[in-house]
């Protein structure tokens, strides 16, 4: 499965809905990190297709969002479960950090 560009529109029925676990990665273009860290969540999502979904906020476009969740550093990823924030990270992590925080 892609990776699903979340908006305050979809979030509750994308993340909060969902019945399978949810990493969301909040990101923004100008962001180096964020864009090394991209290739290992494009990959989490095709390599658990249907165990996981992979959800990504762009916070220069849904501020209230990201205000809502207290971003204040990118990227910033968490993992929703049964529609509940388990797990927060800030900063880089490359894909097997990003499997253990997704507990996959």
């Amino acid at each position: 499965m892609a990776e699903i560009k979340l908006t305050a529109a979809n979030f509750e029925n994308e993340v909060l809905n969902s019945n399978v676990p949810v990493v969301v990665d909040f990101w923004a273009t100008w962001c180096g990190p964020c864009k090394m860290i991209a290739p290992h969540l494009e990959q989490l999502s095709q390599s658990y297709d249907g165990k996981l979904k992979i959800g990504k906020v762009n916070v220069d476009e849904e501020i209230q969002l990201a205000s809502k969740f207290g971003i204040s550093s990118i990227p910033t990823i968490m993992l929703f479960k049964d529609g509940k924030l388990v797990n927060t990270s800030v900063g880089y992590m490359n894909l097997s950090q990003l499997e253990s925080f997704a507990g996959v």
